[in-house]
């Protein structure tokens, strides 16, 4: 057999379907005692790696973990990536037999995010969200903690001083790489305007506080525009980017530091060539990346979600076990970097 055995081979071996092997693996669904022993001699016989977990799976000692999740915009395809890869991490982590609970707000009230978050009690051991930083959801936090259910925030912090961890980008330096590509990428100084989701989502706060003082400590000879406020919508955004472009004609830059991007790529390309106007936005969809493409778009910076769901899920993980830290954190990842040349 060449090369590192697979569940393929496990398969062949064992006489059953790849399906099988990867309930006997992961521990998603009843495999018949028998069946599950073919399997482990299969792989005893075959060298193949993972030959202990089948044990532990077949033992049945491993805990069950059941990990909930609130995220936003179910319909979105950065949201939609990130629930698959829940589910992969859930699906894949060592030394647990897990299963996600993803449920989507419909919009981005506190009022909506908290009451998901409150009726995660009792079915899940730990939660993870994206929310605005309100009173609301810090109480809904609160009240899980006395429940004995840690949550995590991410993407944007939020109750801080209540949830265990922030785990995400750190969006100072997010906001403060967004300024440096756009004094680079102008092609003279020139007026720059920023928008943000809603002055209630702390990563935007943090992005554009960044941003602006990078601008303010190295580039003074570019205007700033008074901040724009979209609601992360793009009907919203293109109808203030139209206007943006219509009363500053100087305008050399644009940064949307949350949603709402594709709003900005249909107001350029009806009244601006590619690369008149640098544009920056957050994470790579197949939108931003036609954009990328057509340059009407200079960057792209995205969160590393593979990275980060093997990491949180880790982390939830340590913490309902208590083998993590009490002690409210963080845990930062690099952003990766899109240009229209690494497309």
């Amino acid at each position: 057999m060449a090369g590192r055995p697979t569940i393929h081979d496990i398969a062949k071996e064992a006489g059953v379907s790849v399906a099988t092997v990867d309930r006997v693996l992961n521990g998603r669904l009843k495999v018949r005692e028998e069946t599950a022993r073919r399997v482990s001699d299969a792989a005893h016989r075959i060298g193949y790696h993972a030959t202990n977990l089948i044990e532990q799976r077949l033992r049945g000692d491993l805990p069950e973990m059941r990990f909930g999740f609130v995220l936003q915009k179910e319909k979105q395809a950065f949201y939609r990536n990130f629930a698959a890869e829940i589910e992969h991490a859930v699906r894949n982590a060592p030394n647990i037999r897990g299963r996600a609970v993803i449920e989507f707000s419909t919009s981005q009230s506190p009022t909506d995010v908290a009451e998901i978050l409150l009726s995660m009690k009792g079915r899940v051991d730990a939660v993870a969200a994206t929310a605005v930083n309100h009173h609301l959801t810090s109480e809904a936090v609160r009240d899980l903690k006395a429940s004995g259910i840690p949550t995590f925030a991410l993407l944007s912090d939020f109750a801080q001083g209540e949830r265990i961890n922030y785990i995400g980008l750190n969006n100072l330096k997010v906001g403060r790489v967004a300024a440096w590509m756009l004094a680079t990428a102008a092609r003279k100084p020139g007026k720059i305007a920023i928008f943000v989701g809603g002055h209630r989502w702390h990563g935007h706060e943090m992005r554009e506080a960044g941003f602006r003082s990078y601008f303010r400590e190295s580039m003074p000879q570019f205007q700033l525009l008074d901040t724009l406020v979209n609601l992360e919508t793009r009907l919203l955004t293109y109808e203030a980017t139209l206007d943006l472009l219509s009363r500053h004609p100087d305008l050399v830059g644009i940064y949307l530091a949350g949603g709402g991007m594709e709003g900005a790529f249909s107001a350029l390309r009806e009244v601006r060539q590619p690369g008149q106007v640098a544009l920056v936005v957050n994470e790579l969809t197949p939108e931003s990346r036609t954009a990328l493409f057509d340059r009407y778009v200079t960057m792209v910076g995205s969160t590393p979600l593979p990275l980060l769901c093997r990491d949180l899920v880790r982390l939830m993980t340590e913490a309902k076990l208590g083998e993590g830290s009490l002690v409210p954190s963080q845990h930062f990842l690099e952003p990766h970097i899109s240009l229209p040349e690494s497309i």
